[in-house]
């Protein structure tokens, strides 16, 4: 018997065709919250206007990715990177820079209405004006939004509250958006409305976005780069196609990654 590998490696250069050209980038990234291993040498990353997928089994980094980024986990080797430069700043002024993270669970403030949650996604702005530009583009993206905008968010519903969580994220009208898990817990009509709002932003407004999601087809429908983490580490990087084409998923979600294997006859 020898070693079956599973792994189908495609590197961010080879996928641009010349140079690196990533506007966002972990470079052998690893992240440890005490003796637990989160990331262990994660290289990969986003071209400007492109929307990436993170995919893996729970447990195997993807939400850590995010929060490398934003300086929310301990980064104990490598670097994060933001236009070819190392991004080394606080969360806020990540955000400044024009990096916006929606985290997993939307965390709406339920006591607010919907328009001061879409305000609070651009607390820094001391333009009133340009505040309520923001704000009205916003509501035109997102017309239930704007349908509800003097409701008070705990009288929506888990998608609406989803939609309200990526309008504030737009808010600080990023270059980048980082979400994590957008579809958690949504039925699967909603998670289709999710996924075609994601697709718009990035078509539409030219966002570059990193998503982490556990809706594999969705997410790949929509994906123009794809990572596939296992156990804090990265085996698979390519295009979606790449992804559909391979058992790479079927192999991390089993388990059967770096184990002896009879190659079939």
């Amino acid at each position: 018997m020898e070693q079956q590998s599973f792994t189908t490696q495609t590197t961010p250069t080879e996928l641009n065709g010349s140079g690196n050209g990533m506007t966002l980038e972990l470079r052998d990234v690893s992240v440890h919250f005490g003796a637990v291993a989160a990331l262990q040498n994660v290289s990969l990353g986003v071209s400007r206007g492109e929307l990436a997928a993170v995919m893996g089994p729970n447990g195997a980094g993807k939400s850590t990715v995010l929060k490398a980024i934003m300086g929310l986990a301990p980064v104990t080797g490598g670097q994060v990177f933001w236009h070819g430069s190392p991004l080394v700043a606080a969360t806020h002024e990540i955000v400044k820079q024009g990096i916006s993270f929606v985290p997993q669970g939307r965390r709406v403030f339920t006591h607010l209405s919907v328009s001061e949650n879409l305000e609070l996604g651009c607390l820094y702005l001391n333009d009133r004006a340009e505040q309520q530009r923001r704000l009205d583009s916003v509501l035109e993206l997102f017309p239930i939004l704007y349908d509800k905008r003097r409701d008070m968010a705990s009288q929506m519903s888990g998608g609406q509250q989803q939609m309200l969580a990526l309008g504030r994220g737009l808010m600080a009208n990023p270059e980048a958006l980082l979400l994590d898990e957008p579809t958690l817990g949504l039925a699967p009509i909603i998670v289709k409305e999710v996924f075609e709002k994601v697709h718009e932003i990035n078509e539409k407004l030219q966002t570059t976005i990193f998503v982490v999601e556990h809706n594999i087809k969705g997410v790949l429908d929509i994906a123009s780069r794809a990572y596939v983490l296992d156990k804090g580490r990265l085996v698979h990087s390519g295009t979606p196609r790449s992804v559909q084409e391979t058992n790479i998923l079927t192999d991390v979600f089993l388990g059967r990654l770096g184990v002896d294997s009879e190659e079939e006859t």
